[in-house]
């Protein structure tokens, strides 16, 4: 079954990851005033599902580009999660806070991408996308799946994976996060 195999893939990237840069994200997230995530197409949509497990957790959060957000400032914390770490406006958002004394966290393929230098804290994700076919320490690597989607998911799970810590850290539950669940829909 083709599910099977998706499922492989994502169990080899995800066995890659390194757990203290994830416990890094972690401790900046717990950490920061506020957080503000980015990101482009699909990995957009991830860092929007990661804003809103972060509100359910009572986490002060703003998806970049959003009319509500407001401007970012020292004690802040900026999460970009861009398979390439290359795309123009995350690395401009980047830069951006650097230069306002806010911190940044980059989830990405690449270690070695514009937002990975700018990055204090990077999470890498050994998955191939459209603008990268090389993994991690230059060993190639290939997906079944098109384009970035093995990325996608792997951010995904990633960051599901930092809620449950995060959960740990801020003793929230599941019934306390859903408090906080929308309630206009």
């Amino acid at each position: 079954m083709i599910a099977r195999s998706i499922l492989d893939e994502l169990r080899r990237t995800l066995n890659r990851i390194s757990c203290d840069e994830v416990e890094a994200l972690v401790r900046e997230v717990t950490g920061a005033q506020r957080i503000f995530v980015a990101g482009a197409g699909r990995s957009g949509l991830v860092m929007g599902s990661f804003a809103m497990r972060l509100a359910q957790l009572g986490r002060p959060v703003h998806v970049v580009g959003e009319t509500t957000s407001p401007p970012i400032r020292p004690g802040d914390l900026l999460l970009i999660g861009s398979g390439s770490g290359v795309t123009d406006r995350l690395v401009h958002y980047a830069e951006k806070a650097a230069e306002t004394g806010a911190r940044v966290a980059a989830a990405t393929a690449d270690p070695d991408s514009p937002a990975a230098r700018l990055a204090d804290v990077v999470v890498v994700i050994p998955a191939p996308t459209p603008k990268s076919s090389k993994a991690t320490g230059g060993k190639e690597h290939r997906s079944h799946q098109p384009m970035g989607t093995l990325f996608e998911q792997s951010l995904g799970v990633m960051l599901d994976a930092c809620v449950l810590l995060l959960m740990s850290r801020l003793d929230e539950t599941g019934r306390s996060m859903f408090k906080r669940h929308a309630n206009l829909e």
